[in-house]
Formats: C-alpha cells, sequence, structure tokens
C-alpha cells in the first residue's frame, strides 16, 4: 500500500505570519512544504523567491517542495538549491531541453520532478523516466490558488500511474489543484501519492483534522 503525503501549499497561508503557519501546518502531520514559484510570465501571477524561502527555511526541517512556474527556470536551478529548496519541480513546457534540466537538478542534490499543465499529454515523460524521481499533475491550470477541480485529470493520474509502473521506476505521483477532503479519495485512488493543499488545510479551523482527512479519506 502505498504512502500518501500531504503537501500544504503556502500560496494559500497568511503571509504575515508565514513562518507561523508552516510551524503549525508541521505539527499538524504536513510531510513536506510545498511552495509555489510564479514569475507573472509563464503564468498570470508573482509570488514569491529565493529571499522568502531562506527566511523559512530556518523554521522547519520538513522538505522543501518547490514548483516552478517560471520560464527558462535552467538560469535559477542552483539558486533554488541554495535557498534550501530538497524537491525541485519544473513545468514540462518551460524547458527547452527537458532531460538535461532534470539532471543538473539531481546533481545539485535535489529530487527532479516534472509538471504537467491540464492540457499536456502524459508522453512527454516516455523518454525521461530514469531522469524522475516525482510528476506533478496539474489538476487545474496553474497560477492561481483555489481553483475547481478538473475530474477530466483522473485518466491522465490513471495512465502516469501506468507508465511509472511498466518503467519499474520508483518515481512519486503528486497532484496540484482543487485538492480537498472531498477530491482526495478520487485522486488516491487513481494512483496518486502527494496531495498538494493550500485552501482546504490554510482556510480550514482545524489544520491536523484537515491534513488526517486529506491522508485517509475519511
Amino acid at each position: 500500500m502505498r504512502r500518501i503525503m500531504v503537501a500544504p501549499s503556502v500560496l494559500s497561508a497568511d503571509f504575515s505570519r508565514l513562518g507561523a503557519e508552516i510551524k503549525s501546518v508541521e505539527e499538524a502531520g504536513a510531510d513536506v512544504i510545498h511552495l509555489d514559484v510564479m514569475d507573472g510570465a509563464f503564468v498570470p501571477n508573482i509570488t514569491f523567491g529565493f529571499p522568502v524561502i531562506k527566511s523559512v527555511r530556518k523554521v522547519t526541517s520538513l522538505p522543501f517542495d518547490t514548483h516552478l512556474m517560471i520560464e527558462n527556470p535552467d538560469r535559477y536551478l542552483e539558486d533554488f538549491k541554495n535557498a534550501g529548496c530538497d524537491w525541485l519541480t519544473v513545468q514540462a513546457e518551460a524547458c527547452i531541453h527537458l532531460q538535461r534540466t532534470l539532471s543538473v537538478i539531481r546533481k545539485l542534490g535535489m529530487k527532479a520532478g516534472v509538471a504537467l499543465n491540464p492540457h499536456t499529454p502524459p508522453d512527454v515523460l516516455e523518454y525521461i523516466m530514469d531522469d524522475l524521481d516525482l510528476v506533478l499533475i496539474m489538476t487545474v491550470n496553474p497560477g492561481f490558488g483555489g481553483q475547481k477541480f478538473l475530474r477530466t485529470m483522473l485518466a491522465k493520474i490513471r495512465k502516469v500511474r501506468n507508465m511509472i509502473d511498466e518503467s519499474g521506476n520508483n518515481i512519486l505521483i503528486q497532484v496540484d489543484g482543487g485538492i480537498t477532503p472531498e477530491t482526495a479519495p478520487e485522486v488516491i485512488a487513481a494512483g496518486a501519492e502527494v496531495l498538494v493543499a493550500g485552501s482546504a488545510v490554510f482556510q480550514s479551523d482545524d489544520y491536523k483534522k484537515t491534513i488526517d482527512k486529506l491522508k485517509t479519506g475519511d
């Protein structure tokens, strides 16, 4: 049986007390901390960069799972490593030489991930399976939190699960977008292992109760 992990997305946290929010979800049972980095070019939003990541790195020992929704991410891979990131995921659509990018991420000592937008077919993964630690399936269009879950992505999760199982590689499937205690059981059943949840966690009254529900599907 696969271990289900929850990665609260700090995009939905109270930024006036970001360090305290991260400590709170850690104490509530979060497995990793999800950081959405947006540049206002690849997606129509701007979030945060190295100074913020460095400043909150000291408040938790949990892995920093960083999703780069930026153009030409190759320019900054080493900078994100130096900022304290442990998992680094790039968008397939943003990389000209995706295999090379993933290889560099691994050489820097981070887990290498690739994210697929809703319209991006899983076939782009076929020849890079040996270079991956993580596949992030976007279940909304990237750029903003609080969007509605796209149910058509369940078939994509199942297809990627089959591709990974057939490859024999140990690759995590992560999902991000509209993940709630109601949608979590469906994505888990389809093959997901890491659930990114922003609004569902940080807008709830009880972080621990919500994280437990996400993990168990109850």
